[in-house]
């Protein structure tokens, strides 16, 4: 049975995916109702671990000590669940393709004409099309390393349902679900599970491929 974590560590680990955000962006990347959100944001509040911030932008952050907390809750998690070796062999495949998916991010802002690097203005339908088809194969090949991370963690589960969201609306016509920032582009929840592998595993991005 898929482990379900505590709704305590789900926002942590939602404020260290966001780094910033207001109680619907956690939920959205927690699936928690944003009444409970709200209600772990006070307790996590009285206990040092969160900050609250007012004023041009408006919401929530990790402190110090509860990014340190959330790394504890993480690895405690990982022992408890005994899933260190699965969650460590699904970030390696991941890895594999995250190369591939770069490369096609790349092809789909930038295109070549005549042998100079220009602005993919999506005036060609065909070289949209062939983009969007590799990214289409990726996310077959993505969906298995999903699978098997939700099986022993349910928090992973929710990958799936926002990353086939993107590339539905990506497939209806709707361009910027690709790579938009600020929206569930396939980009986006690409480099949150990125993110979200690093944060389990405790592996610095910038010491990636190192351990």
């Amino acid at each position: 049975m898929s482990h379900r974590s505590a709704p305590r560590l789900l926002v942590l680990h939602g404020l260290r995916l966001k780094g910033f955000g207001g109680p619907e962006a956690i939920g959205s990347v927690t699936s928690l109702p944003v009444e409970e959100v709200g209600r772990q944001l006070a307790e996590l509040q009285a206990d040092e671990l969160v900050l609250h911030r007012e004023g041009r932008l408006t919401g929530w952050s990790l402190t110090p000590t509860g990014r340190k907390e959330h790394e504890r809750l993480l690895a405690e998690e990982l022992d408890q669940v005994g899933c260190r070796a699965e969650v460590d062999g699904a970030y390696r495949t991941f890895l594999g393709l995250n190369g591939e998916m770069l490369a096609v991010c790349t092809s789909w802002q930038v295109r070549e004409v005549a042998g100079e690097q220009l602005a993919n203005d999506h005036s060609d339908a065909a070289y949209d099309r062939a983009v969007i088809d590799r990214l289409v194969a990726l996310h077959d090949r993505v969906r298995p390393v999903v699978a098997a991370l939700r099986e022993r963690l349910e928090r992973f589960g929710g990958y799936s349902v926002r990353l086939r969201g993107a590339l539905e609306k990506l497939l209806a016509g709707q361009l910027e679900w690709f790579t938009r920032p600020l929206i569930d582009s396939y980009h986006t929840v690409w480099f949150e599970l990125h993110e979200d592998l690093l944060a389990t595993l405790g592996i610095e991005r910038a010491k990636e491929g190192q351990h």
